[in-house]
């Protein structure tokens, strides 16, 4: 596993930025069930803004495309990033929209996650636009669904134009289109969302079909890929009561990293795992990713 620490990567991220309130809870309610919360928390997240701080973590000059709220969450995003020495240069103080929030709901069943988007899904074409220059200079951008649809798809047309590698971790799920997938330099997706983003319920197929490029995620912090000649599996299971929010986003900045330190697409799916699980040991999307020094050469 190669990471050259003096040699950092220049990456663009465009996504979300927003505030996680988890109410942990003994279960998840159900429609017309009331339960009892034992404690609310709120913690910074947005698959944009983890993305963005991993990466910076991980020893990149990372910059975010964003949109908050002109209120005090915003306020509280916009400290954070700074703190984490991520470029906060287009993330845009929105005038009409509060700073996207999500709802969690945790318990031994799981998450039980609704999200308000708010400013979010005003970053549009016009943002990617203004921010050309650093998309210009980039190694590697990284993008997500938390984000309209149509923003994703001209930052991929734009990429293109560019001629820059990028990557998306498809989550929310929505129907990805033949653009995203095809110019895509990696995708990944938890493996429950695979009909809604490809429109087959024949996942191995899919797998195959996008052989190094399609790296499927589930709960227990495993990634399946196809390699050209063999389905490949790794599993870093996280130990009993990690926490399970933002490990997507923790595996793609891992997975990132090495691809841009020359690793083998082996080796960046097992150093996205390692990331991720490092990441689980602590509750919250963001707290726990991990630095650079975390691991050994």
């Amino acid at each position: 596993m190669k990471l050259h620490r003096h040699i950092k990567p220049q990456i663009v991220v465009v996504g979300s930025s927003s505030i996680d309130l988890v109410l942990k809870t003994a279960k998840i309610p159900t429609a017309n069930n009331t339960v009892l919360a034992e404690s609310v928390k709120s913690f910074l997240g947005g698959k944009g803004a983890n993305q963005a701080i991993a990466t910076a973590r991980l020893g990149a000059h990372t910059a975010l495309v964003s949109r908050i709220g002109m209120d005090p969450f915003g306020q509280q995003v916009l400290r954070n990033l700074n703190d984490e020495d991520v470029n906060v240069a287009y993330v845009v103080e929105d005038e009409d929209e509060d700073t996207g929030t999500a709802y969690v709901t945790a318990s031994e069943e799981g998450n039980a996650i609704t999200v308000v988007p708010a400013a979010n899904y005003n970053l549009s074409p016009r943002d990617i636009d203004a921010a050309e220059k650093y998309l210009v200079t980039a190694d590697l951008i990284l993008t997500q669904l938390e984000i309209p649809m149509k923003t994703v798809e001209y930052l991929f047309e734009k990429a293109k134009k560019l001629n820059k590698k990028i990557g998306i971790y498809a989550a929310p799920a929505s129907r990805l289109s033949s653009k995203v997938i095809d110019y895509a330099s990696f995708i990944v997706a938890k493996s429950t969302d695979m009909e809604i983003l490809f429109g087959d319920s024949n996942h191995d197929e899919i797998i195959r079909h996008l052989q190094n490029k399609l790296f499927v995620r589930d709960g227990a912090n495993s990634t399946s890929y196809y390699n050209g000649a063999e389905m490949k599996y790794f599993r870093n299971n996280p130990q009993t009561g990690a926490h399970s929010m933002g490990l997507g986003d923790a595996f793609t900045s891992g997975f990132s990293i090495a691809l841009f330190h020359g690793n083998s697409i082996e080796e960046c799916v097992k150093f996205g795992n390692e990331v991720a699980l490092k990441a689980a040991d602590y509750r919250g999307s963001q707290k726990g990713l991990p630095y650079l020094d975390d691991f050994q050469d």
